[in-house]
């Protein structure tokens, strides 16, 4: 059974790695929640110096919670980016209170902004651009703004296909770009397959959208595991890699790692210099230590950890 050997698998190996993929996996983030921060005793073992976290903040996790998650690592010395789910914000107060929270116990300047997978909001906002008009991460002197991208489209935002409604939002958020003062990119949804990717980021470049693109990867995890976040966030067509490989018996068992995804998209990079992608983002699906793991395994000396160990 020494395939299922989880301690095998976090492994730090130290062999040679792919130049074109350690110089893609520069400057990474990761995404937590409370409770999986939690679980990581000292996030210095496992994270390059720098590295950007975001806490996604899931209906019903209270914002002390958050606050609290962004403060400890923020004392250890990461810049973090906490979700600003709109559909679970009541109000502009609401709004303003949480981010004179983080700011006042954290020093958070930055967010990621979306609507949130909520069906019904809680109160005055349902998109993230409602968020962006309050003016009040200007105000409060915010230096980064994300916002969402959907590389195989959003059936909450286009339920009857398509990217219309998609691409309108992209249009919006681009313009808003050139009258704020923070830097904004788009962080994506994790998807499998790189020429989807690839062509989803030139068609956006060529429809005059040009905001940094952070593509999200879905870290090493359990194939089972994999495909019911998969379908429970709505990736689209790639969802076939996963499920090919569920149907080879030899791979079933195995646990899934993106070195496919990621070195074809590392490669495209390196041919492509002025290619949008410009970050990866990972979904620690696995775990935060597998998928940090992974990272170093395979990015050399962009992602080694501030206390290797």
């Amino acid at each position: 059974m020494a395939l299922l050997n989880f301690k095998k698998r976090e492994t730090v190996e130290n062999g040679p790695v792919n130049p074109t993929v350690e110089a893609f996996l520069k400057d990474y983030s990761i995404e937590v929640m409370p409770r999986t921060a939690e679980k990581v005793e000292d996030f210095r073992a496992l994270l390059p110096a720098g590295t950007r976290v975001y806490i996604a903040h899931i209906e019903g996790t209270p914002i002390e919670d958050m606050v609290a998650t962004a403060k400890r690592l923020a004392a250890e010395g990461y810049p973090v980016m906490p979700h600003f789910p709109a559909r679970i914000i009541k109000d502009a107060k609401t709004l303003e209170n949480w981010i004179a929270m983080y700011q006042g116990e954290a020093g958070v300047e930055q967010a990621l902004l979306l609507a949130g997978g909520v069906a019904e909001p809680h109160g005055d906002f349902h998109c993230s651009m409602q968020l962006m008009e309050t003016g009040l991460f200007d105000k409060a002197g915010f230096k980064r703004l994300h916002v969402a991208g959907h590389p195989e489209g959003n059936k909450d935002i286009d339920p009857k296909g398509g990217d219309a409604n998609v691409m309108d939002a992209l249009r919006w958020k681009q313009k808003f770009n050139e009258t704020t003062d923070a830097q904004m990119a788009l962080a994506t949804q994790f998807c499998f397959e790189a020429k989807p990717i690839i062509a989803w980021a030139n068609g956006l470049k060529d429809a005059g959208i040009d905001l940094p693109i952070h593509i999200g990867i879905a870290g090493p995890a359990k194939l089972q595991t994999l495909i019911k976040f998969a379908i429970a966030c709505g990736v689209g067509p790639s969802l076939k890699v996963l499920q090919k490989r569920a149907m080879d018996v030899s791979k079933l068992l195995l646990p899934y790692e993106p070195n496919d995804v990621v070195t074809e998209l590392a490669a495209h990079k390196a041919a492509n210099p002025d290619f949008n992608i410009t970050n990866v983002h990972f979904f620690p699906l696995g775990g935060i230590k597998t998928n940090a793991t992974w990272a170093i395994n395979n990015g050399g000396a962009s992602t080694r950890p501030v206390n290797p160990t």
